[in-house]
């Protein structure tokens, strides 16, 4: 879909590279992204800012407190980041991450299916929205009889998404049971 004659898509190999947030306490927002969502510290500046990543990235998101420290979140009705989505390479991927928030006992605020897509949303300790979820293979999408992308919004079995953390909790590995004896 274009908006007019002059537009013209962009690159498709373009990717969002980070995000950079507005946070009002540095070691609290660590605690969530690297001591629950898994994130690694990839670069720090004293108190005030940290950069993190997965897989040895420079940083996927940055944290400051330089306009924010000891802030409030902005009050509803207001613009701004809506959710950050952070894409998990796979199912399992993601049925880890939510047993990461279980065990921190933090809440979601919903979880969808979105045919394309399965999808946690929730909020950091600042109350910025996250969403943690995974696609589903292209050729996976529903699509109408025109060949449009038809994505909706449907309940997320999460006992289901579970059972996938659960059946690789069960899977006897080498060494475990009487025939490697």
């Amino acid at each position: 879909m274009t908006l007019d004659a002059t537009s013209r898509p962009i690159d498709p190999q373009v990717r969002i590279g980070h995000v950079h947030l507005k946070v009002a306490d540095l070691e609290r927002a660590l605690r969530f992204y690297c001591g629950v969502l898994g994130f690694e510290l990839t670069q720090r500046y004293g108190t005030q800012a940290a950069f993190i990543s997965a897989g040895g990235y420079h940083h996927h998101i940055g944290l400051n407190t330089w306009e924010s420290l000891g802030g409030s979140p902005p009050p509803p009705g207001t613009t701004g980041l809506y959710h950050t989505a952070i894409l998990y390479p796979t199912r399992r991927a993601l049925a880890d991450a939510l047993q990461r928030l279980i065990d921190a006992g933090i809440d979601l605020d919903g979880a969808s299916d979105h045919g394309v897509s399965e999808a946690l949303y929730l909020r950091d300790p600042d109350e910025n929205g996250v969403e943690l979820y995974w696609d589903r293979p292209q050729d996976e999408w529903p699509r109408t009889p025109q060949g449009e992308i038809s994505m909706f919004t449907r309940r997320l079995d999460l006992n289901g998404l579970l059972r996938e953390v659960e059946a690789e909790r069960n899977v006897p590995k080498v060494g475990d049971g009487p025939q490697d004896l």
